[in-house]
């Protein structure tokens, strides 16, 4: 599947929230899926069978409503000469909040990436199940974290780290009690972190392998233990072979987490949190040394935005839709690259905290 990026999810997401508003006393909403390559006059010729199917609707005024969004659809899809490259999602109905008041409206989204479902639906609710499921991070990775003491287990959704399950060991520690022989010591100690390590691969075997669309696992940890637990049999071939990577780490817990998929920027590089940390970086790094080269708050950046001067604008998805909107339009007249920044991560709280609006010129202002 192609890779939707940050600023596509976004505009879809705001998409979908703009639509699911609406509620219709029957079923009048009309919901079109058009597939990749699809030809548009059939579909033009079923809808216009459906508004012959819809002079059966016994009520008046529903049998008005949908007939008159079928119209309105058709009307829009004659506006195309042929189907967009990635297929088209379409919806038209009666929006107004009484019942017998008309407030007809119809939408048309190119979805971001190819769709292969082609749909037809008369409901109450616009069907948007395919276009939400498009807008949600599909990519995500397992995170273990352990030491000989504690285990955690995570998910990596996107930007965001959940925590899913953490197990606690019964390893004593380093030094033996009065009166036990150094070696029986010895010999507890090792069944005690076998146990524990078995516990820990039991939890990633019952949380990850449920998840067939798991793109891979990221382990680490402070000492050996975390390489003892990869190369041993307490981890089954199908969860084996999904890890991708074992880091050194200084933490566990919640802070050894964030520590991992910070030192695992090499592996997630092709992924959205990389990208974002890196950008942010990026411009807090200007910040502090070259001032002159960024700029952030939006009166700021507005300015040297119509300038022309904005290389790369990086909006927080905290700002309101309004603004966003705005500013994109701007940064489209002088081939600004728009980033839109989640606040998930650490640096994108940052940039939320700095003013929720930054900017990296392409010379000094």
């Amino acid at each position: 599947m192609s890779k939707i990026s940050a600023h596509e999810r976004f505009q879809l997401r705001k998409f979908v929230k703009e639509l699911e508003k609406f509620r219709a006393p029957h079923t009048e909403f009309v919901s079109v899926y058009i597939p990749a390559g699809y030809d548009l006059d059939k579909i033009i010729n079923h809808l216009k069978q459906e508004q012959g199917t819809a002079t059966n609707i016994k009520s008046a005024t529903t049998k008005k409503n949908v007939i008159d969004a079928l119209e309105r659809m058709i009307q829009r899809l004659k506006l195309y000469s042929k189907t967009p490259t990635n297929g088209l999602a379409i919806f038209s109905g009666n929006i107004a909040a009484r019942e017998g008041k008309s407030d007809l409206r119809v939408w048309d989204v190119e979805p971001p990436i190819p769709i292969a479902t082609r749909i037809y639906r008369c409901d109450k609710m616009f069907h948007l199940d395919i276009l939400r499921d498009l807008s949600e991070t599909k990519n995500f990775y397992g995170l273990v974290v352990m030491d000989a003491r504690d285990s955690i287990v995570a998910l990596l959704k996107g930007k965001s780290i959940v925590p899913l399950a953490k197990v606690h060991s019964q390893v004593p520690g380093k030094f033996k009690a009065g009166g036990q022989s150094a070696l029986r010591f010895s010999h507890n100690r090792d069944l005690a972190i076998k146990a524990h390590m078995k516990k820990t691969a039991d939890l990633m075997k019952d949380q990850f392998l449920k998840m067939p669309d798991l793109k891979g696992i990221l382990v680490g940890g402070p000492g050996p233990i975390k390489y003892e637990l990869v190369e041993s049999n307490f981890i089954t071939g199908d969860v084996k072979k999904k890890i991708l990577t074992i880091k050194d780490l200084s933490y566990t817990e919640d802070v050894g987490l964030q520590e991992l998929v910070d030192k695992c920027s090499d592996v997630l590089a092709e992924e959205e949190i990389a990208e974002e940390k890196q950008i942010v970086g990026l411009f807090l790094e200007k910040l502090a040394r070259s001032p002159e080269l960024v700029a952030y708050g939006e009166q700021n950046v507005r300015k040297v935005l119509e300038m022309g001067a904005v290389d790369t604008l990086l909006l927080s998805e905290a700002l309101n839709e309004k603004t966003i909107d705005e500013l994109e339009d701007i940064a489209a007249k002088f081939n600004t690259s728009v980033k839109i920044i989640s606040t998930e991560t650490r640096e994108g709280i940052q940039l939320r905290d700095l003013s929720k609006i930054g900017a990296i010129l392409r010379f000094a202002v």
